[in-house]
């Protein structure tokens, strides 16, 4: 919601703001000899991206282009990138970064566990409705020629956003889930992987909250434990992320961002999608965790890579 917003976010509404005036600035900048860089970045990322959208109509009712095309004629890199993003609306970005996961040779299924696991239903309803917008097709159509299995099965029910909403906590329910999940898994021979699918897809997040502490209780070790105990590859991977955004979105994103920087050669693309797509709802929360899980902070590692 727009209070929530207003508290965790980084990027914020911009008062006294016009659009006509920062589309003629950004217009000089790209226009003028050499690209002023500082122009473009105070102004892309000081104003929230419903501003942003306003700029956008008031650039092209005054030049007659795109403020995205002319930022990817005239910026190169990863800096382009991030201006593109910058000034894309929230649901085009996402259903762009889906399709450029499951573009090219072999599907990126990180990025699809990242979006699937991370996103509210609101979210993915409206990435949905941006790739219906912008290809002509159903995503869930599409995604399912791009996996198989149990993963997929997964990723689809994620995809059709039915996760409860309820803010309400049954905690029988709680013991009972947990005692499903520990009869499916723990307890008994090979393991019953549609039961944690179902539970952990469909269950709204404060019910799902109760049941990791039940099933703590019940069987003396994480849920997110028995499930890299019982399970593999890329089931497990986003059966551990759900748990993961259960407990904390912005901590889960923050481990996204850290590996994103430690591996060999920084993932700028995951760099941009989560510094982006995060701006107005939890940045700030992101960077509480970054600091608490690895000590650093995430502005200064940002820095330091981005000077390599």
């Amino acid at each position: 919601g727009f209070a929530l917003s207003e508290l965790h976010g980084t990027v914020k509404e911009k008062p006294g703001f016009n659009a006509g005036e920062d589309a003629a600035a950004l217009r000089k900048a790209i226009e003028g000899i050499g690209t002023t860089e500082k122009t473009l970045i105070d102004i892309l990322t000081q104003r929230s991206n419903a501003q942003r959208q306003l700029i956008c109509k008031a650039y092209q009712d005054a030049t007659g282009r795109t403020l995205c095309d002319d930022l990817e004629g005239d910026t190169h890199g990863h800096f382009e990138d991030i201006l593109v993003a910058l000034v894309t609306p929230p649901a085009k970005f996402d259903c762009q970064e889906f399709i450029r996961a499951i573009k090219g040779a072999g599907t990126n299924e990180s990025i699809l566990i990242e979006l699937f696991a991370s996103r509210s239903n609101h979210q993915i309803k409206a990435m949905c409705d941006a790739y219906l917008a912008e290809t002509g097709r159903a995503l869930i159509h599409d995604l399912k020629s791009e996996v198989s299995g149990d993963f997929e099965k997964t990723l689809l029910i994620l995809a059709e956003g039915k996760r409860v909403e309820s803010t309400n906590v049954d905690v029988a329910k709680a013991k009972e889930d947990a005692k499903i999940l520990y009869e499916a898994g723990e307890k008994k021979w090979g393991t019953d992987e549609s039961k944690f699918i179902d539970i952990l897809c469909h269950r709204s997040v404060p019910q799902l909250r109760q049941t990791l502490v039940e099933y703590k209780s019940l069987s003396g070790k994480t849920l997110q434990e028995s499930i890299e105990r019982e399970m593999s590859g890329r089931l497990e991977e986003i059966l551990v992320a759900i748990v993961k955004c259960v407990k904390s979105v912005p901590a889960y994103l923050a481990e996204r961002l850290y590996k994103s920087m430690k591996g060999a050669g920084t993932t700028e693309s995951t760099l941009t999608r989560i510094i982006v797509s995060r701006s107005e709802l939890d940045l700030q929360e992101i960077k509480a965790e970054y600091k608490k899980l690895f000590g650093t902070s995430l502005y200064s590692d940002i820095e330091v890579r981005s000077i390599k």
